[in-house]
């Protein structure tokens, strides 16, 4: 099947996700996880398992955006291992997108609004003239993101190690190197501070090399929520989603409330038995976007 058949229709896939990591902890400490595949309609979770060793307190709670988030007290053990794998039909859509003006703040849905609005990694109102001074004569929202993921993929160096939990989008524009999660969240930063609302996604990757969790980000345009990687690393048709948020403080894979280290990590996606890939780039779309529903919607 040809690029252009997959454009045309879209073709569910079903992968295969996993998530291995351990951790040392210096004394009892809460955490809260964040490596479930979302369940929403465009992504089925037809088998999933989830194991803690040792064995701790824990919950599941759902969070207003349908991320699934674990919380646990990990008691006085000193070391702490998950096990996450899922099996998860996945299916987007196709939009054409060139065409659709600018939706004005006041007719925005309720729900965007606040995607509009700074936040803690994405300092959209420091970045204000910037992104009008590069893209501001872009004649509507796609061809600005569009824009504004070239730009990134030009101008910051993909660097692993690079950059740290604290590195903003302001920064990043500053060191001009990063990781997924910088690009993820410069590309965001510059859509609000055009008025695009924009929001984080992270999730499971087919093909990224190295293996890891991936993140990118979602601008609302004419309604949709599309998908964007400014880093070029991932297929927008072979993401799995895990979490959507402002950016990464509401999606991390592991939020700390004591002394708690990463010890080992190892990520995996793969195409499910007896099917056939055909990826679809972002510069393959041209005038088009990639939806993913989120669990929220």
């Amino acid at each position: 099947m040809g690029i252009r058949a997959c454009l045309a229709k879209n073709t569910p896939m079903i992968f295969d996700v996993a998530a291995e990591i351990d951790y040392a902890v210096n004394f009892r400490s809460a955490m809260i996880l964040s490596v479930h595949a979302q369940e929403s309609s465009s992504q089925q979770i037809l088998k999933e398992q989830f194991e803690l060793t040792p064995k701790v307190q824990s919950t599941m709670f759902r969070d207003e955006h349908g991320n699934r988030f674990i919380r646990l007290d990990t008691a006085n053990h000193k070391t702490l291992s998950l096990r996450y794998s899922a099996t998860v039909d996945c299916d987007y859509g196709i939009h054409h997108a060139e065409k659709i003006a600018a939706t004005p703040v006041t007719a925005l849905d309720q729900a965007a609004v606040p995607y509009l609005f700074p936040s803690r990694y994405c300092q959209s109102d420091r970045l204000s003239k910037m992104a009008w001074d590069l893209f501001g004569n872009c004649e509507t929202p796609h061809d600005k993101v569009v824009k504004i993921t070239e730009w990134i993929y030009n101008n910051v160096d993909y660097v692993r190690g690079s950059t740290n939990a604290a590195t903003s989008a302001y920064d990043t524009v500053t060191q001009r190197a990063g990781v997924c999660r910088d690009f993820a969240h410069l590309g965001i930063a510059l859509c609000r501070a055009l008025n695009i609302p924009a929001r984080y996604f992270t999730g499971y990757a087919y093909g990224l090399q190295p293996p890891d969790f991936h993140a990118c980000f979602e601008c609302q345009i004419g309604g949709s929520w599309m998908v964007f990687d400014a880093t070029r690393l991932a297929h927008l048709n072979g993401l799995v989603r895990i979490a959507t948020g402002r950016d990464a403080a509401d999606t991390a894979v592991a939020s700390v409330f004591g002394s708690v280290r990463c010890t080992q990590m190892k990520v995996s996606c793969e195409v499910g038995s007896n099917q056939t890939f055909v990826p679809i780039r972002s510069e393959q779309l041209g005038p088009r976007g990639v939806t993913i529903a989120a669990g929220g919607e």
